[in-house]
Protein backbone atom coordinates (compact mmCIF):
# COMPACT_ATOMS: atom_id res chain seq x y z
CA UNK A 1 0.00 0.00 0.00
CA UNK A 2 1.30 3.32 -0.81
CA UNK A 3 1.56 5.85 2.19
CA UNK A 4 -0.60 8.60 1.97
CA UNK A 5 -1.81 11.23 4.23
CA UNK A 6 -4.83 11.25 5.94
CA UNK A 7 -5.15 15.08 4.79
CA UNK A 8 -4.09 14.31 1.20
CA UNK A 9 -7.13 13.62 -1.37
CA UNK A 10 -6.73 11.17 -3.96
CA UNK A 11 -9.80 10.59 -6.66
CA UNK A 12 -11.18 7.34 -7.50
CA UNK A 13 -9.45 5.97 -10.33
CA UNK A 14 -5.87 7.56 -9.58
CA UNK A 15 -2.96 4.70 -10.23
CA UNK A 16 -0.82 5.38 -7.49
CA UNK A 17 2.32 2.43 -7.03
CA UNK A 18 2.57 0.72 -3.79
CA UNK A 19 6.14 2.47 -2.92
CA UNK A 20 5.13 6.21 -4.00
CA UNK A 21 4.45 8.91 -0.66
CA UNK A 22 1.63 11.01 -0.92
CA UNK A 23 2.39 13.94 1.75
CA UNK A 24 -0.44 16.17 3.77
CA UNK A 25 -2.96 18.49 1.83
CA UNK A 26 -1.96 16.85 -1.89
CA UNK A 27 -4.58 16.58 -4.36
CA UNK A 28 -4.27 13.76 -6.81
CA UNK A 29 -6.60 13.53 -9.67
CA UNK A 30 -8.38 10.34 -10.75
CA UNK A 31 -6.34 10.09 -14.31
CA UNK A 32 -3.32 11.07 -12.44
CA UNK A 33 -0.49 7.66 -12.60
CA UNK A 34 2.09 7.92 -9.89
CA UNK A 35 5.42 5.58 -10.55
CA UNK A 36 7.44 4.13 -7.74
CA UNK A 37 9.61 5.57 -5.47
CA UNK A 38 7.82 9.14 -6.18
CA UNK A 39 7.09 11.34 -3.36
CA UNK A 40 4.29 14.53 -3.12
CA UNK A 41 5.89 15.98 -0.31
CA UNK A 42 3.19 18.29 0.62
CA UNK A 43 0.26 20.43 -0.83
CA UNK A 44 1.05 19.29 -4.17
CA UNK A 45 -1.66 19.19 -6.75
CA UNK A 46 -1.51 16.65 -10.07
CA UNK A 47 -4.19 17.60 -12.01
CA UNK A 48 -5.62 15.92 -15.35
CA UNK A 49 -3.92 13.56 -17.20
CA UNK A 50 -0.81 14.16 -15.67
CA UNK A 51 1.92 10.80 -15.35
CA UNK A 52 5.03 11.15 -12.86
CA UNK A 53 7.73 8.74 -13.51
CA UNK A 54 9.65 7.13 -10.49
CA UNK A 55 11.83 8.28 -8.60
CA UNK A 56 10.83 12.22 -8.89
CA UNK A 57 10.38 14.07 -5.99
CA UNK A 58 7.50 16.65 -5.71
CA UNK A 59 8.10 20.14 -3.38
CA UNK A 60 5.64 21.72 -1.42
CA UNK A 61 3.32 24.15 -3.71
CA UNK A 62 3.75 22.46 -7.00
CA UNK A 63 1.01 22.42 -9.53
CA UNK A 64 1.68 19.82 -12.12
CA UNK A 65 -0.92 19.01 -15.25
CA UNK A 66 -3.39 21.98 -14.77
CA UNK A 67 -4.89 23.45 -18.06
CA UNK A 68 -2.90 25.37 -20.62
CA UNK A 69 -2.98 29.44 -20.81
CA UNK A 70 -3.72 28.94 -24.36
CA UNK A 71 -7.42 30.85 -24.89
CA UNK A 72 -10.31 28.04 -25.66
CA UNK A 73 -7.98 24.91 -24.05
CA UNK A 74 -7.99 25.35 -20.78
CA UNK A 75 -10.10 22.37 -20.07
CA UNK A 76 -9.57 19.82 -22.93
CA UNK A 77 -10.42 16.21 -21.65
CA UNK A 78 -7.44 15.17 -23.78
CA UNK A 79 -4.60 16.85 -22.65
CA UNK A 80 -1.63 14.78 -21.05
CA UNK A 81 1.18 16.25 -18.85
CA UNK A 82 3.99 12.96 -19.15
CA UNK A 83 6.81 13.58 -16.43
CA UNK A 84 9.94 11.71 -16.90
CA UNK A 85 11.64 9.65 -14.12
CA UNK A 86 14.02 10.96 -10.75
CA UNK A 87 13.28 14.61 -11.57
CA UNK A 88 13.47 17.30 -8.68
CA UNK A 89 10.51 19.44 -8.53
CA UNK A 90 10.82 22.21 -6.56
CA UNK A 91 8.09 24.67 -4.73
CA UNK A 92 5.62 26.12 -6.61
CA UNK A 93 6.66 24.79 -10.00
CA UNK A 94 4.34 24.45 -12.68
CA UNK A 95 4.00 22.00 -15.78
CA UNK A 96 1.17 22.68 -17.52
CA UNK A 97 -0.46 19.89 -19.79
CA UNK A 98 -0.66 20.57 -23.64
CA UNK A 99 -3.20 21.80 -26.36
CA UNK A 100 -4.32 20.24 -29.81
CA UNK A 101 -1.97 22.14 -31.81
CA UNK A 102 0.63 19.61 -30.15
CA UNK A 103 -1.35 15.95 -30.26
CA UNK A 104 -2.31 17.47 -26.42
CA UNK A 105 1.24 16.72 -24.25
CA UNK A 106 3.63 18.22 -22.58
CA UNK A 107 7.00 15.82 -22.32
CA UNK A 108 8.95 16.23 -19.78
CA UNK A 109 11.93 13.94 -19.38
CA UNK A 110 14.09 12.10 -16.83
CA UNK A 111 17.22 13.18 -14.01
CA UNK A 112 15.82 16.93 -14.37
CA UNK A 113 15.82 19.78 -11.99
CA UNK A 114 13.13 22.24 -11.77
CA UNK A 115 13.71 24.97 -8.78
CA UNK A 116 11.47 27.22 -7.41
CA UNK A 117 8.79 28.82 -9.35
CA UNK A 118 10.19 27.56 -12.78
CA UNK A 119 7.38 27.14 -15.62
CA UNK A 120 6.93 24.93 -18.07
CA UNK A 121 4.10 26.00 -20.96
CA UNK A 122 1.79 23.80 -22.90
CA UNK A 123 3.28 21.29 -25.89
CA UNK A 124 6.80 21.71 -24.71
CA UNK A 125 9.45 19.12 -24.81
CA UNK A 126 11.94 19.02 -22.34
CA UNK A 127 14.90 16.21 -22.48
CA UNK A 128 16.81 14.49 -19.99
CA UNK A 129 19.36 15.77 -17.16
CA UNK A 130 17.64 19.74 -17.74
CA UNK A 131 18.28 22.56 -15.01
CA UNK A 132 15.83 25.06 -15.47
CA UNK A 133 16.92 27.73 -11.82
CA UNK A 134 14.96 29.68 -10.16
CA UNK A 135 11.86 31.93 -11.62
CA UNK A 136 13.23 30.37 -15.17
CA UNK A 137 10.18 30.36 -17.62
CA UNK A 138 9.36 28.18 -20.92
CA UNK A 139 6.42 29.56 -23.68
CA UNK A 140 4.31 27.06 -25.51
CA UNK A 141 5.94 24.55 -27.68
CA UNK A 142 9.50 25.55 -26.53
CA UNK A 143 11.94 22.39 -27.17
CA UNK A 144 14.84 22.10 -24.62
CA UNK A 145 17.32 19.31 -25.74
CA UNK A 146 19.23 17.06 -23.22
CA UNK A 147 21.55 18.68 -20.59
CA UNK A 148 20.48 22.27 -20.94
CA UNK A 149 20.96 24.76 -17.96
CA UNK A 150 18.76 27.67 -18.07
CA UNK A 151 19.86 30.62 -15.48
CA UNK A 152 17.68 32.36 -13.12
CA UNK A 153 14.72 34.42 -14.32
CA UNK A 154 15.57 33.65 -17.67
CA UNK A 155 12.33 33.90 -19.85
CA UNK A 156 12.18 31.40 -23.24
CA UNK A 157 9.92 32.80 -26.20
CA UNK A 158 6.94 30.55 -27.08
CA UNK A 159 8.19 27.87 -30.34
CA UNK A 160 12.12 28.57 -29.73
CA UNK A 161 14.41 25.27 -29.68
CA UNK A 162 17.56 25.14 -27.74
CA UNK A 163 20.17 22.42 -28.36
CA UNK A 164 21.71 19.92 -26.02
CA UNK A 165 24.25 20.81 -23.74
CA UNK A 166 23.40 24.71 -24.45
CA UNK A 167 23.62 27.12 -21.64
CA UNK A 168 21.69 30.34 -20.87
CA UNK A 169 22.65 33.30 -18.53
CA UNK A 170 20.68 34.65 -15.64
CA UNK A 171 18.02 37.20 -16.41
CA UNK A 172 18.56 36.70 -20.70
CA UNK A 173 15.44 36.79 -23.10
CA UNK A 174 15.67 33.98 -25.85
CA UNK A 175 13.71 34.76 -28.47
CA UNK A 176 15.31 33.01 -31.23
CA UNK A 177 17.05 29.33 -31.36
CA UNK A 178 20.18 28.95 -29.52
CA UNK A 179 22.52 25.68 -31.23
CA UNK A 180 23.61 23.13 -28.94
CA UNK A 181 26.41 23.20 -26.94
CA UNK A 182 26.33 27.26 -27.54
CA UNK A 183 26.52 29.43 -24.38
CA UNK A 184 24.08 32.49 -24.80
CA UNK A 185 22.97 35.32 -21.94
CA UNK A 186 21.37 39.15 -22.72
CA UNK A 187 18.06 40.93 -23.34
CA UNK A 188 17.74 39.91 -25.99
CA UNK A 189 20.12 36.70 -25.77
CA UNK A 190 23.21 36.67 -28.09
CA UNK A 191 25.43 33.81 -28.57
CA UNK A 192 28.54 34.28 -26.50
CA UNK A 193 30.58 31.28 -27.49
CA UNK A 194 30.37 27.92 -26.73
CA UNK A 195 30.27 25.62 -23.61
CA UNK A 196 33.56 24.39 -23.71
CA UNK A 197 33.82 22.85 -19.71
CA UNK A 198 29.92 21.22 -20.58
CA UNK A 199 31.72 19.66 -23.53
CA UNK A 200 34.81 18.30 -21.12
CA UNK A 201 32.67 16.95 -19.18
CA UNK A 202 31.39 14.53 -21.62
CA UNK A 203 34.33 13.45 -22.30
CA UNK A 204 34.60 14.63 -25.69
CA UNK A 205 37.87 14.98 -26.87
CA UNK A 206 40.08 18.06 -27.24
CA UNK A 207 40.47 18.15 -30.93
CA UNK A 208 36.59 17.58 -31.10
CA UNK A 209 36.34 20.58 -28.87
CA UNK A 210 39.00 22.57 -31.21
CA UNK A 211 37.19 21.53 -34.22
CA UNK A 212 33.64 22.92 -32.42
CA UNK A 213 35.58 26.15 -31.63
CA UNK A 214 36.66 26.97 -35.34
CA UNK A 215 33.29 25.78 -36.74
CA UNK A 216 31.72 28.39 -34.24
CA UNK A 217 33.91 31.32 -35.74
CA UNK A 218 33.99 30.49 -39.49
CA UNK A 219 30.12 30.07 -39.44
CA UNK A 220 29.13 32.76 -36.65
CA UNK A 221 32.09 35.32 -37.02
CA UNK A 222 32.95 34.33 -40.53
CA UNK A 223 33.54 37.58 -43.54
CA UNK A 224 32.89 35.48 -46.50
CA UNK A 225 29.49 35.18 -48.09
CA UNK A 226 26.15 35.18 -46.30
CA UNK A 227 25.05 33.04 -42.81
CA UNK A 228 23.26 30.31 -44.98
CA UNK A 229 26.61 30.22 -46.89
CA UNK A 230 28.92 29.89 -44.72
CA UNK A 231 26.31 26.86 -42.82
CA UNK A 232 26.35 25.17 -46.30
CA UNK A 233 30.30 25.48 -47.04
CA UNK A 234 30.95 24.22 -42.96
CA UNK A 235 28.78 20.93 -43.92
CA UNK A 236 31.60 19.68 -46.42
CA UNK A 237 34.64 21.81 -44.47
CA UNK A 238 33.79 20.14 -40.64
CA UNK A 239 32.37 16.70 -42.31
CA UNK A 240 34.95 14.43 -40.19
CA UNK A 241 32.73 15.88 -36.97
CA UNK A 242 29.65 14.99 -35.47
CA UNK A 243 29.66 17.41 -32.79
CA UNK A 244 29.50 20.27 -35.20
CA UNK A 245 27.17 18.58 -38.07
CA UNK A 246 24.87 18.28 -35.02
CA UNK A 247 25.30 21.84 -35.08
CA UNK A 248 24.72 22.46 -38.84
CA UNK A 249 21.82 20.55 -38.90
CA UNK A 250 20.01 22.40 -35.97
CA UNK A 251 20.75 25.43 -37.87
CA UNK A 252 19.36 23.82 -40.86
CA UNK A 253 16.14 22.77 -38.99
CA UNK A 254 15.85 26.17 -37.40
CA UNK A 255 16.02 28.04 -40.92
CA UNK A 256 13.74 25.45 -42.46
CA UNK A 257 11.21 25.84 -39.78
CA UNK A 258 11.11 29.48 -40.08
CA UNK A 259 12.51 30.33 -36.78
CA UNK A 260 15.43 32.21 -36.25
CA UNK A 261 19.07 31.28 -34.86
CA UNK A 262 20.52 33.34 -31.62
CA UNK A 263 23.67 34.87 -33.49
CA UNK A 264 26.97 35.96 -31.89
CA UNK A 265 28.05 39.28 -31.02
Amino acid sequence: MAKIHPTAVIEDGAQIAATAEIGPMCWVSSQAKIGENVKLLGQVTVYGNTEIGEGTIVFPGARLGCGPQDHGNEFQPEAKLIIGKRNIIRENVTMHSGTPKEHFTTVVGDDGMFMINSHIAHDCVVGNNVIMTNNAVIGGHVHLGDGVILGGNCAVHQFVHIGRKAMVGGVSGVARDIIPFGIANGMPARLRGLNVIGMKRSGIDEAAIKACTRAFMFVFKGKEGTFEERVNAAFEKYKDNEMVQEQLRFIKESLSGKRNVTVAE
